[in-house]
């Protein structure tokens, strides 16, 4: 029985090479390059779902969802309607509200962890 209850806790051995599945970006809101996203949820509590998320290199546009992140891996630039950026590099946690308009500047392929 340890063996199996273990096991239902262990999300994931690796989140760096978690396999994603690849996701659609609206052609409209790139900006330049050829980004691609892909995601997995992990686990649901309530109303909220933990996650990985992944953006390849390229500029998207994006409104966004209330949620708080943790970048794994990669580097990036997002900014917001207002004049900020975030710079997302290894080990920075950030939040973002819903409604916030951003623009992701993704120079190396990010990964994150999300809960949304």
């Amino acid at each position: 029985m340890t063996g199996e209850w273990a096991a239902a806790r262990l999300l994931s051995g690796d989140v760096e090479a978690h396999p994603l599945q690849p996701g659609a970006l609206d052609p409209a809101d790139v900006v330049h390059g050829t980004p691609a996203v892909a995601s997995t949820a992990l686990a649901t509590f309530g109303d909220l779902s933990v996650g990985l998320w992944e953006i390849t290199a390229g500029a998207v546009r994006d409104t966004e969802i209330d949620e708080v992140f943790v970048v794994l891996s990669g580097d990036a630039t997002v900014r917001f309607e207002d004049g900020s950026a975030l710079e997302l590099r290894p080990g920075v946690a950030a939040r973002l509200y819903a409604g916030d308009r951003t623009v992701w500047e993704v120079r190396e392929t990010l990964r994150k962890v999300y809960v949304a």
